[in-house]
């Protein structure tokens, strides 16, 4: 078992680094994605943004923010493991409102893979991540492999969900009536 924290995950730097950037350019290609579909995201199609969208920015920040307060050196333990913890209780209660809104109340007309990727797949990360905090307060070495896999599985969720958006903003996107070239 390593004595800290810190040496826990120092093998795991560049994963952290690879992981946090890989995000934040997602976070910033969302934005992107949301500027190509204002024609789409209007009043109408407020509750599939805030069902879609929105839920996609906010897992590849998590993964982000998480990377980051990984890189912290001066973590113990229980700074570290409550830190993550309160993240993954926080992203769980945001996920099941869109479980509860996507699956449950069957607000939006969605497919099976849909539900999975939109709903089900980031309450797994978030779930990993809670008992990755778990471990951490144990001390436990295998915090660190949960730790990665709810970053990946969140990751996973994100990037499906993005291009699942941007083929459904191009498909309702408005045509400028010019055939191409």
């Amino acid at each position: 078992m390593p004595a800290s924290v810190a040496e826990l995950l120092h093998d795991w730097h560049d994963f952290y680094v690879l992981a946090g950037t890989a995000s934040a350019t997602l976070v910033g290609l969302m934005f992107v994605a949301a500027s190509i579909g204002s024609s789409i995201f209007n009043e109408q199609h407020r509750a599939p943004m805030t069902a879609f969208l929105t839920p996609t920015v906010v897992h590849f920040a998590a993964v982000l923010f998480t990377c980051l307060l990984i890189a912290i050196p001066t973590h113990s333990w229980r700074t570290l493991g409550a830190l993550l913890g309160a993240g993954g209780i926080a992203g769980s209660i945001y996920c099941w409102s869109i479980v509860v809104q996507v699956i449950i109340r069957h607000r939006f007309n969605v497919d099976y893979i849909d539900r999975l990727f939109y709903a089900l797949i980031p309450v797994l990360g978030y779930l990993l991540a809670l008992i990755a905090a778990v471990l951490l307060l144990m001390q436990s070495a295998a915090s660190a492999n949960l730790i990665a896999a709810a970053l990946l599985t969140l990751l996973l969720a994100g990037i499906r969900n993005a291009w699942d958006m941007m083929v459904w903003i191009m498909i309702r996107a408005p045509s400028s009536g010019a055939p191409p070239p």
